[in-house]
């Protein structure tokens, strides 16, 4: 029959990777294929709301996924990944309180590692974009309270899209001083507004999001934890390197009158080979479950 195993839960495993030494990096993942990439790099992936409404369903990211969608691709991503961080983007908890610990313990359940949950109001934008509004803050920590309590072992990162300075201040400190695991301020701009929050919450990790084009700085991991940033998403890499890869990729065959161009010799051609080659290592991913004998 299948017993649980004994290593920690995916929740604590996050836990403890943040609580190492250095900056731990989740890369953004938008599909199957992007995450099957990113699993070949880093041990770590953020399951991006501006990816997921990209590729999902072709929509900007301003508050049109239905978690049931995101629920079943994180599903996916777990039974492909069964040993890798898994941070989902569950933007505001799909609006009301109820829906927000639904769908947490229905995450928790199959696998996910943790949540981002942010204050905004609907409707909602990326982080990066203007034309933000948030929530009153005795209304989002009310939300956030309960979302910490219908969790077990998951991580929740409580994250502020507060744009008044002041605001910012304030809320960070707030956060730091809930049962959240981790706080993330998103579109910080500068390097002194990272020393400020890192200040204010305390020992509490810190998250940062780093997003091409985005109103933050562009920092290495390095320089990031210098700042003691315990924590990097990377919403996008995928994403946009795909956008761009394939666009020029399809203007060249159509120069090109329909004629797939020959291997270059000073890159690896990706084929039927390779392709297969890398998804085949998705069947192939120790489980963290075994079956043994009764």
């Amino acid at each position: 029959m299948l017993h649980e195993d004994t290593a920690p839960g995916y929740g604590q495993r996050l836990r403890e990777d943040v609580a190492a030494q250095g900056t731990t990096p989740l890369i953004g993942v938008y599909d199957m294929y992007s995450a099957s990439i990113a699993a070949e790099h880093y041990n770590g992936m953020f399951v991006s709301g501006f990816g997921f409404a990209a590729s999902y369903y072709g929509l900007p990211d301003i508050g049109f996924i239905a978690w049931p969608d995101m629920v079943a691709f994180v599903e996916r991503l777990r039974g492909a990944f069964p040993q890798h961080h898994l941070l989902v983007d569950i933007d505001d908890g799909y609006v009301d309180p109820e829906v927000a610990c639904h769908v947490v313990r229905r995450l928790e359940r199959i696998g996910a590692s943790g949540v981002i949950l942010e204050d905004q109001k609907r409707p909602r934008r990326c982080g990066h974009a203007d034309g933000k509004q948030v929530l009153p803050l005795e209304e989002y920590l009310e939300k956030l309270d309960q979302v910490l309590a219908a969790r077990t072992d998951l991580v929740v990162v409580a994250r502020t899209d507060a744009t008044e300075e002041s605001d910012i201040l304030l809320r960070a400190e707030a956060l730091a001083a809930t049962d959240a695991d981790i706080v993330l301020v998103d579109g910080v701009r500068s390097e002194e507004w990272i020393r400020r929050i890192r200040r204010v919450v305390g020992d509490k990790p810190l998250l940062f999001n780093q997003i091409a084009g985005g109103k933050s700085p562009r920092l290495s991991l390095s320089e990031l934890g210098e700042l003691g940033v315990d924590v990097a998403i990377y919403s996008t890499p995928c994403l946009f390197a795909a956008h761009r890869a394939m666009d020029e990729a399809l203007a060249r065959l159509k120069v090109a009158d329909g004629r797939l161009p020959a291997p270059a010799e000073d890159s690896p051609q990706i084929g039927v080979r390779e392709s297969t080659e890398l998804l085949e290592r998705n069947i192939a991913r120790p489980r963290r479950r075994e079956a043994v004998g009764a």
